[in-house]
């Protein structure tokens, strides 16, 4: 059996990123306006929900305990002001990545500006779902943020070839179940 071709690794403009949320299934899915959320060289993601930690975590070799924690409300008009701490986003979309795609999540400049971080994990070749991270707010002024802001912008690099799928705990996280991998790349 010959080997699989390998194709041109490399971070996704915005006509790939296009083509691919075309695709069936698509790189993302709940997109609001995709001619905003389009970047030329990502996609910007929107801000969900939000939760304060309210224990402590727990993360051994072969344990992994997740702390308690506690909804944020929004205001009618979908803002939230928050103190500085750390806090749990959920993002809208969901992800659907093919098994030659992984992707890096960065906080947009204007939560930086704004005293803020974002930290993020790996998005895996084959991950699907509605991803969360971890919002800083490190402005001892705190932070205000509307619900459905772009907070993020998901950076998508094609892999020199297909790979084992992502098959983690959080696979097909906040989608009603979990989700199975894909079996093949999306050409």
């Amino acid at each position: 059996m010959a080997e699989p071709a390998i194709r041109p690794a490399g971070a996704l403009a915005a006509d790939e990123i296009r083509r691919l949320l075309a695709a069936d299934p698509p790189l993302a899915s709940g997109l609001a306006d995709p001619m905003l959320q389009i970047q030329p060289n990502g996609l910007d993601v929107r801000l969900d929900s939000l939760w304060l930690p309210e224990a402590a975590g727990r993360l051994g070799r072969e344990e992994r305990t997740l702390p308690t924690r506690r909804e944020v409300p929004f205001e009618p008009a979908g803002w939230a002001h928050l103190p500085a701490g750390a806090y749990v986003v959920r993002f809208c979309e969901t992800v659907h990545l093919p098994l030659d795609l992984m992707a890096l999540g960065f906080a947009r400049s204007s939560l930086l500006r704004a005293g803020c971080g974002l930290l993020n994990a790996v998005w895996d070749a084959g991950y699907r779902g509605r991803s969360e991270a971890l919002l800083a707010v490190l402005n001892p002024a705190g932070f205000s943020v509307q619900q459905g802001a772009r907070i993020a912008q998901l950076v998508f690099f094609r892999l020199g070839n297909s790979t084992e799928p992502y098959r983690g705990a959080y696979q097909g996280e906040n989608t009603g179940g979990r989700t199975q991998p894909p079996s093949a790349p999306i050409v």
